[in-house]
């Protein structure tokens, strides 16, 4: 996380925002500074990514993860992205970051984001995340029982079982049905 104003930033709308349910969905507004910029002069892939990071902390704050996180000192940490970039982003270009719990498995939340350029998308990405403590990775559903969500997870899309097995056969590991 290189992004320390925008975090900060963030942390603090969130405490004060409303309350989201664990499927709700969070924005986030920012504008392309030039410290966001490569070469070409629209934004680094890279800072996609951040400011997909940082749609996540908001929701892990305002769904109530966070004190979850905090009480058993957890440990969130992203296993693995998929990214799709569709539009440049380009100098002082504003722009929305939407995020929200896709739904889980036994071991995986799977988050998805948007960043939105006007009203184009200009990146679409689905993060798989667990959550670790001292005695490994904590079921997701439980997560979800301890911040109050009673339902089951959303029904995940056929796709993500297709990443899934394709994340397995790329790392040589045999996939689990």
């Amino acid at each position: 996380m290189n992004l320390w104003f925008r975090l900060i930033h963030v942390v603090i709308t969130s405490l004060r925002a409303a309350r989201l349910p664990l499927d709700g969905e969070g924005q986030l507004s920012f504008r392309v500074w030039p410290s966001d910029l490569d070469i070409n002069l629209h934004m680094t892939n890279s800072r996609y990514l951040a400011l997909m990071d940082l749609g996540r902390v908001s929701l892990i704050f305002r769904c109530g993860l966070w004190s979850v996180v905090r009480r058993d000192r957890l440990a969130p940490l992203v296993a693995g992205t998929m990214i799709r970039f569709r539009r440049p982003l380009r100098p002082f270009q504003k722009f929305t970051v939407t995020s929200r719990c896709l739904g889980w498995d036994a071991k995986w939340l799977y988050f998805e984001h948007k960043i939105i350029g006007g009203v184009d998308v200009a990146a679409h990405a689905i993060a798989k995340i667990a959550f670790l403590g001292k005695g490994g990775t904590v079921v997701p559903a439980q997560l979800a029982l301890d911040i109050g969500f009673t339902g089951v997870s959303p029904a995940l899309p056929a796709w993500i079982a297709d990443w899934q097995s394709a994340d397995e056969a790329a790392m040589g590991r045999k996939v689990q049905p």
